[in-house]
């Protein structure tokens, strides 16, 4: 049997551009595992790492945590089994820096960004879209007041839990504000890896199934 390559991603875009969905679809059908930087640093922070212990004095202390710190986090979860068939990275990195340091991470341990996914929005229909969102509060699944309502109401799809809860930061104002901060953030990182060779750019206005084939073609290439 033919081992496939790793392939291991870095997903761009602003809040309430698919990005938890898309990576959740990647991780059934491809093994792939997401990686959130928060999530990690609460992982590492409660299993008692050394790197953990280390983010810990930082956050009780009210600071922000560096980025050598995540770096070691990260480098420590890369080494578990279920991160063989490649991961997709949310959250990090941020700037071109990170993404530098991301780079001479990846070398040590002798692997690489394959792709790093733009997901394009249109600004005005983006703030209508996270406007609307909801979730599952028992299982986190996603849902839309217009593109994505429970096929039976008021019944999530997939636990059949009854309580919703939507951020207090999803109005039409402050999604405005993300948006703009996302762009001014995430231009030199757009540019870093389009440099690189590695940027590949996904319309996320239309069909999640029709996104999700496109991101499926991507990462096909990439472990064939």
């Amino acid at each position: 049997m033919t081992k496939t390559a790793a392939c291991n991603l870095i997903l761009l875009g602003p809040p309430g551009a698919g990005k938890g969905t898309q990576a959740r679809m990647l991780e059934e059908k491809f093994g792939l595992v997401q990686l959130s930087t928060g999530d990690l640093l609460r992982a590492a922070v409660a299993a008692g790492t050394e790197a953990g212990k280390q983010a810990k004095s930082v956050m009780e202390a009210g600071g922000l945590v560096s980025d050598e710190i995540v770096i070691a986090i990260l480098r420590d979860r890369l080494a578990e089994p279920d991160c063989a068939a490649g991961v997709i990275l949310d959250g990090f990195p941020r700037t071109p820096v990170q993404a530098a340091a991301l780079d001479d991470l990846m070398g040590t341990i002798d692997s690489a960004i394959n792709a790093a996914i733009s997901l394009e929005v249109d600004d005005a229909a983006m703030v209508e879209r996270v406007a609307g969102r909801y979730t599952c509060a028992g299982c986190g699944e996603g849902y839309h007041d217009s593109f994505k309502t429970p096929a039976t109401a008021g019944a999530c799809d997939k636990c059949g839990g009854t309580e919703f809860k939507r951020r207090a930061d999803d109005n039409a104002e402050t999604v405005s504000e993300r948006l703009a901060a996302y762009h001014a953030q995430t231009a030199p990182l757009i540019a870093f890896y389009d440099d690189k060779g590695i940027l590949q750019r996904v319309d996320a206005m239309g069909d999640i199934d029709v996104i999700a084939t496109e991101l499926g073609t991507i990462v096909q290439k990439i472990v064939a």
